[in-house]
This record gives C-alpha cells, structure tokens and sequence, in this order.
C-alpha cells in the first residue's frame, strides 16, 4: 500500500515539503522492498524516515529460530515466521517476537536436608518456547524466567527437606527428574517446554565440608589399622610357628647330643677299664667328671657376657656326679 500525506490545507510550501517527504518514502520502501529488509545502510535510512526498526512501513523481517507477534490496532493478529514480512502499516505492526532457541536459567537455591544441614543448590533449566504456542509464550507471561525460578524453589524445598545430606549428593538425577517434570506440566500451558533440569552444584557451609572429609578420613584411617593389626597378626602367629619349630629341632638336636655323650662315654669307660687293670667303672666316671667340670669352668671364665654362679666346694663335684649319674641311667633305661 502507498503511503498518503494530506496536503490539502496550508501553504505552497507545506504542499511542496509533504510531497517530496511522500515520494522519499516511496523510494525508501522501494529500496527495502528490493534488498530484502537484509541491507543495513537502506534499513538505517528507512527507520530514520519512517520509525519502523523492523524492516519499513509495509514490511518486516523476522529473524530464523523466531516468531513475530502481529497486532492490528492493539490487538492481537497473527504470527509471522523468518524471513521478510508484509503488513499493513500503520494499522498493523510488529509488536514483539518470540524466540525459539534453547535458553538456559541458572537458580541458585537455598535449603535445608533431613539432618538439618543448609546447603546451596544450583539448578540450570533448559527451556524453549513451543512454536505451535507462541501466541501463550508471548501474552501469557510477562516474565517467564521469574516464574521458572518460583516454581524451582518450590519443588526444591519440598524435596530435599526429606533427604539426608549424603542422600542429596547421591539423589541429584531424582531432583533434577522432580523439577522437570514439574516445570513441564506447569510451563506448557504456558507456551513452554522443558527441555532439561540439572543439579550442576549442591554446596554446603564449609565446617560441614571439613566435618564430612574429617569423618571420611577417619574411616579410612581405621580400616588402615584394621588391615595393619590383621598384618602384625599374621606376623605374630608366623613367628610363633617359626619358634615352636626352632624349639622342637632344638630339643631333637640336645636329645640326639645327650645319646652321643653317653655313647661316648660308655665307650671310654670299656676302654679305660680294659687298659688299666685294678680301675672300676666308678673311679673311671669320677675322672671323667672332673675332667668335664674343669673344662666348663674354662669355658665359663673365657667368656665375657655370660655369668654363672656354682658351688664350688669338695662336696659339689660328688653333688655332680650323682645327679649326672642319676641322669645318665635314666636315659639309659629309657
């Protein structure tokens, strides 16, 4: 449609200005028509003449991804998708658009659990208007961010209060399912859907967090001493296997020194007797043992870190041989 300019009352002048304003428009909406509303020099120059920030008088673009809102003297008219538009200026004209995009809201919401622990909670809502219900996106809600962030606080804090703390950080997919699914049954009818709910962070006081890592440590701690008590014990029950089966080879081998003596001995006694006419067994065992009780005292004294104390006394060396014999006939017998 071509734009009239009454200029029917008033001067020469008036009528010659109104013309050429007339016919400047004319050409302007002739160039935007031409360029397709993409040119920016001849958008700037169509807006300046005409206010039109949207293409010019009779046309407008639409952005991809977005619906324009068309109202026709205030009221609602219809939609327009992408690209360039024609409407009948100055009854009709482009009101608002509506975008179809994916759009994130981060919500930062603050909450007690079940063990009485306040803790930040973020939410990112992911959402996007429906293309089929953009005329809702757009008169329906003035602020939708603000209504999606009132509805996150209500489903988080009735959520979470049932929850312990450590339920929470395992809990965060049943949370995040909560909050969608809430959001998508409320936010349709609106002209939006929920595309995603995340629980990206649950954060809380920082003497929580250093009494959560302190127990967690200490956890950890006793199972240490658990797997190192069970290791001395092992070690423990080795070495005493270890010393029984020293003690017993030990036993085996004095057992076996014992019968060696005393084979030796007997051995001694046959020979001495047998080369020295008039001796009996007894005077050559008497020999003997003093023999051997020199020696020892010869070992004792030659050595530094061992002290022994004995009787030493005429009587003791018949003490000696009685207790040495008695031994020895008992081994015997045995």
């Amino acid at each position: 449609p071509s734009v009239r300019v009454s200029c029917e009352e008033g001067s020469s002048e008036r009528k010659s200005g109104c013309a050429e304003s007339s016919l400047a428009r004319r050409q302007a909406c002739k160039a935007c028509l031409l360029s397709g509303g993409s040119s920016v020099p001849v958008r700037q120059s169509v807006a300046e003449m005409c206010n039109c920030t949207e293409g010019c008088l009779c046309c407008v673009c639409v952005r991809t991804q977005t619906i324009g809102v068309i109202e026709k003297c205030g009221k609602f008219n219809k939609l327009k998708g992408p690209g360039c538009n024609c409407v009948a200026w100055p009854c009709e004209q482009l009101v608002g658009k509506v975008s179809l995009r994916v759009q994130q809201l981060d919500v930062n919401c603050e909450t007690k659990t079940k063990d009485n622990v306040f803790v930040n909670v973020v939410i990112s809502v992911q959402y996007e208007a429906i293309a089929t219900s953009a005329y809702d996106a757009y008169y329906r809600l003035a602020n939708p961010e603000v209504q999606i962030q009132a509805y996150v606080f209500d489903v988080v804090r009735s959520t979470l209060p049932r929850m312990d703390l450590d339920e929470s950080f395992s809990s965060k997919d049943d949370i995040a399912t909560a909050v969608k699914t809430h959001l998508d049954e409320t936010m349709t009818s609106y002209g939006y859907h929920i595309v995603r709910a995340l629980v990206t962070d649950i954060n809380p006081d920082q003497r929580v967090k250093m009494s959560m890592n302190e127990i967690n440590a200490s956890r950890r701690l006793r199972e240490a001493n658990k797997e190192k008590a069970e290791a001395d014990k092992i070690v423990q029950v080795k070495a005493a296997e270890a010393d029984a089966e020293s003690k017993y080879l030990s036993g085996v081998g004095v057992a076996r020194q014992r019968q060696a003596i005393v084979s030796g001995l007997q051995d001694s006694i046959i020979e001495f007797s047998g080369e020295i006419s008039g001796t009996t067994p007894k005077d050559v065992m008497d020999l003997l043992l003093v023999t051997q009780y020199f020696d020892m005292l010869k070992e004792v004294g030659a050595t530094n870190n061992n002290t022994l104390f004995l009787p030493h006394a005429p009587q003791s060396v018949t003490d000696l041989q009685s207790a040495l014999k008695a031994g020895i006939m008992h081994d015997l017998k045995a």
